[in-house]
């Protein structure tokens, strides 16, 4: 106990220097240390950044890679040819055992929302746990009704009934229960190139076959991906709307218990869905008696195929798998709307969530209508952890900092200036066949030929390693893992957002 007041004061001591910092304008600072010049014969510079990391005096790099390969599971890999060993964060920047700062271009996958260590996310964690840790959703506790009570407010129409769960693959395969006991159908329609999480029900949702284990998944038909870049029908959406009526008509008995979606494909390489699509899809769903699901997050982890670049494995096309994450949408992160799903202007029948939602610490959760809801009471549904009273603790202290900093509104400045800057790299570099994406949430495609659109899935890997090289870390995605993922968390500014593009250009120039 003693420890955990120790560390109050801390964090209070913390915090005070975060609020003067903020006031002064030196937390972001706007003043780079050199000006990044993106040239091929002049590195780019980290800007300004006042803080210095606790010393580290933790086990190396090579002593964890030993214990993760004696103790961990062969399927846990890590990124790049040397990998990381990330000791500290403070806000949108990472540091490793060296202390050695890094701009953190992945946001924790797509997770941390407010910031490394933010100090009002930290202390509502503490204070949280200095109370009770957990008990069990069986006796009172305002925290989780707190937090409830707030996600709810920032939904649409009558989506105000909300579930806890501890991922973004349990709040998947409780949605889909949901939908099939609701209509009392079994057929859910997912799209190609979709990923909703590892476990049973979702794995059968998932369409892409890196992301599939040969176990039994029925009940869902995968329909045409409105996929603008690499679809057949280009951004026609009404085209591959047709495609899910015909699927109904022709694969399932005419009812369907659900369509699930994510409004924009993390793991599938960040990719919007066609204009005009999801309108005309809601439209046949409802006619068919199905509900629609709006995946704003999927789950923790995954794997993907990766092509080892050494010159053996080159020769003999080795394949190596390594550990990929899903995207969040929701929350803030597209800028232009708190939900990726409002940028196409329809209400869902449930909405599923996680990631961002806790800044990193594990928490999802459903939301739906009460008439909706009710199934749930058919039988005992329980689930331990979900709702523990820190996460949700934590989860309400990410929605106010969010309204507080205006952190949405700085997803989409940031956000459009950052995708601007990359659409001029496009100019520059051949190698790049696509940029897309919306608010904080941006994907680049490499190509070996823009005619052709062959992955260049090689490249990826070494651009990456180039960019971690010079301080810079971001993700990557796609079938064929030829896509950067640009997800920081959405405290990003615009120096950094140039930092970033100065990196990638001196990157991408040294291939």
């Amino acid at each position: 106990m003693q420890r955990l007041v120790t560390s109050t004061s801390l964090l209070r001591s913390a915090k005070d220097q975060f609020s003067r910092l903020r006031a002064r304008g030196r937390w972001f600072s706007s003043m780079p240390e050199h000006a990044a010049t993106g040239s091929k014969n002049e590195e780019p510079v980290l800007p300004r950044f006042e803080y210095s990391p606790p010393r580290y005096m933790g086990p190396t790099a090579e002593e964890i890679v030993r214990k993760r390969k004696e103790f961990l599971s062969p399927s846990m890999f890590y990124l790049y040819k040397k990998p990381l060993n990330i000791v500290h964060g403070k806000m949108q920047y990472l540091f490793d055992e060296n202390g050695r700062r890094y701009l953190d271009g992945f946001g924790g996958i797509a997770t941390v929302s407010c910031g490394h260590g933010h100090p009002d996310v930290v202390q509502a964690i503490v204070n949280q746990t200095n109370n009770i840790q957990h008990s069990t959703i069986l006796y009172l506790n305002h925290a989780i009704a707190d937090f409830a009570e707030a996600l709810a407010s920032k939904m649409p129409g009558d989506l105000k009934v909300v579930f806890f769960t501890n991922s973004g693959t349990e709040a998947n395969e409780l949605a889909m229960m949901i939908a099939r006991l609701y209509t009392g159908c079994q057929d859910v329609i997912s799209l190609r190139n979709a990923y909703h999480g590892n476990a049973a029900g979702t794995m059968g949702a998932t369409a892409m076959c890196n992301w599939k284990f040969n176990v039994v998944q029925s009940g869902v038909h995968h329909t045409q991906n409105p996929d603008p870049y690499r679809g057949a029908f280009g951004s026609d959406g009404e085209k591959y709307a047709k495609d899910v009526e015909d699927l109904i008509r022709f694969g399932t008995s005419g009812h369907v218990a659900g369509f699930i979606f994510e409004a924009i494909q993390g793991v599938g390489g960040i990719v919007e869905l066609a204009p005009n699509y999801l309108t005309s899809v809601y439209s046949t769903i409802k006619k068919a008696g199905g509900l629609v699901i709006a995946d704003e997050v999927v789950t923790t982890r995954l794997f993907e195929l990766w092509i080892c670049n050494c010159t053996r494995c080159v020769l003999m096309r080795h394949i190596v798998i390594v550990p990929i994450y899903q995207v969040q949408c929701g929350v803030a992160r597209t800028g232009s709307n708190f939900w990726g799903f409002q940028n196409h202007g329809i209400v869902p029948d449930i909405v599923t969530m996680a990631k961002g939602i806790g800044n990193g610490i594990p928490l999802g959760a459903v939301v739906t209508t009460p008439e909706i809801a009710t199934v749930l009471t058919r039988r005992n549904y329980f689930n331990t952890f979900g709702g523990n009273p820190v996460s949700t603790a934590a989860g309400h202290a990410v929605l106010k900092v969010i309204e507080k900093e205006k952190l949405q509104e700085n997803a989409h400045v940031v956000g459009s200036y950052l995708k601007e800057r990359l659409c001029s790299l496009k100019d520059k570099h051949e190698i790049i066949g696509d940029v897309r994406g919306r608010g904080l949430l941006l994907g680049v495609e490499l190509v070996t030929d823009r005619k052709s659109k062959t992955p260049a899935s090689a490249e990826v890997l070494e651009v990456m390693d180039n960019m971690k090289d010079l301080g810079v870390l971001i993700g990557k995605g796609g079938f064929y893992g030829n896509v950067f993922r640009v997800t920081p968390p959405l405290c990003f500014n615009k120096q950094d957002a140039d930092f970033l593009v100065d990196v990638m250009d001196y990157s991408m120039s040294k291939l």
